[in-house]
């Protein structure tokens, strides 16, 4: 559209009706069968290949290519869900092209990787398009787990555990599950309603039961529910948001990005979602390059994403940072605010250029912005919590926590990088010493 068709401010509707569709459509096609199997004939199969241990989850990475080439795609999806029960949604999420991909031999000798993202999706589909849930439980053991948090790291220790025969019990305060796969992930990456249905699939396992309007606080406590259970893991994430610090941060159009991707990811209709002509995202992570993209794709016809340091410091890889230059995202960087300019509603952000050290140079620069989205980080949040480390839970390398017979894992604990697939694979990994603690011992506790 042209520019004199953008309607000054917050508005809804800048862009033609039909073509919100493919404004928002999937970033990453699915293969089809013929693709699938042009794209896993190029793997080596290597012995002790690297992109096993670039995984965080581990998964058997040429086993699972192998099986797509031979024609066992539900092979292939079992093969990979073992290890990583969200295998299908990290497809779509995990940054492969700095995991498993950068460290493929193809990618090393040629520049050009396995697909292994991609192929590990056609799998993963496969299978659960035919609501197929290719694991079953064990004996029960007669012993209960809450899992507080409903997110990926949630998700997986209470399958996992569920698996190994116990019951659990899934505290969630919001309306669904999912966490940031749900709330907080680009529209593009993960669509038609594909979180959801993978914990819809993902709770056919049995014995894990979902209740939504719970969360730790005043009504219920950390020690009611050592009371109540046999063990308890807390993947609460991080509830809060940093702020600017900057006097007229509420002003009218100063949104938190995290809320901005949260509402377009809820919308029965993004069209009707109000977007500004001028927007200014501040962050350099996967979370500001996700809201500068969709602010773009909404219709914004100027979308900035301003970091204090270069982009070799940015925690967005490459590839996100690049998908946001080709949306027409303009990326300022060695940029810290220092003010937000007017009446009530914002017209104006100004900033000042640092340097490396981030000490400032005294050139200052403004640009118009009637809409200004801050991804400057999270922050835990929560009462009566086990011991904390740099503001996050202290753990083990198996999870454990400050307190006996609590585990704690995903973005609210220490030791992870805030990735989905690390949060399941965390996840997965206390429920295994969960599991081995409650079996170990009378009563349940360690």
């Amino acid at each position: 559209m042209s520019e004199t068709s953008f309607t000054p401010g917050i508005v809804a509707g800048r862009l033609a009706a039909d073509s919100y569709d493919e404004q928002f459509s999937d970033l990453h096609p699915l293969l089809d069968g013929h693709e699938a199997l042009v794209a896993s004939d190029r793997c080596y199969f290597c012995h002790d290949a690297p992109c096993i241990t670039a995984c965080p989850t581990d998964i058997d990475i040429p086993l699972f290519i192998r099986q797509i080439a031979t024609g066992t795609p539900d092979a292939a999806a079992k093969t990979i869900l073992s290890q990583n029960i969200m295998g299908g949604m990290c497809a779509r999420v995990c940054p492969t092209e700095t995991l498993c991909e950068e460290a493929c031999v193809r990618e090393l000798a040629e520049g050009k990787p396995v697909l292994i993202g991609q192929l590990q999706r056609y799998a993963t589909d496969h299978l659960q398009q035919q609501g197929i849930h290719p694991f079953e439980r064990a004996a029960l053991t007669g012993k209960t787990v809450a899992v507080v948090g409903a997110g990926p790291a949630g998700l997986s220790c209470a399958h996992r555990l569920a698996m190994l025969g116990h019951e659990v019990v899934v505290l969630e305060p919001k309306a669904k599950s999912g966490g940031l796969n749900e709330f907080g992930i680009a529209a593009y990456k993960t669509t038609e309603g594909f979180a959801q249905a993978e914990v819809d699939w993902l709770c056919q396992i049995g014995g894990i039961t979902i209740k939504h309007g719970q969360s730790l606080g005043a009504k219920l406590t950390l020690s009611d529910l050592q009371g109540q259970y046999d063990a308890v893991f807390l993947s609460i994430g991080l509830g809060g948001v940093n702020a600017l610090g900057l006097a007229g941060e509420d002003k009218e159009g100063v949104l938190d990005a995290v809320e901005f991707i949260s509402d377009l990811r809820q919308a029965d209709d993004v069209a009707l979602l109000p977007i500004g002509r001028d927007v200014v995202v501040i962050g350099g992570g996967m979370t500001a390059v996700d809201a500068a993209v969709q602010a773009k794709l909404l219709g914004a016809l100027n979308v900035t994403l301003a970091y204090r340091r270069g982009r070799d410091r940015m925690n967005a890889s490459k590839f996100e940072q690049d998908l946001a230059a080709s949306k027409g995202v303009r990326i300022m960087t060695h940029v810290v605010p220092v003010g937000l300019h007017g009446n009530g509603a914002v017209r104006e952000i100004e900033f000042e250029y640092v340097n490396d050290d981030m000490s400032g140079t005294g050139q200052m620069i403004k640009l118009q912005a009637d809409q200004v989205l801050t991804a400057i980080g999270q922050v835990l949040q929560g009462h009566n919590l086990p011991v904390f480390d740099g503001g996050k839970i202290d753990v083990d390398t198996m999870g454990r926590t400050s307190i006996t017979g609590v585990w704690a894992g995903g973005d609210c604990a220490t030791g992870g990088d805030d990735l989905t697939v690390t949060a399941v694979a965390e996840g997965r990994d206390a429920a295994m010493d969960i599991h081995n603690v409650l079996v170990g011992s009378s009563n349940g506790k360690s």
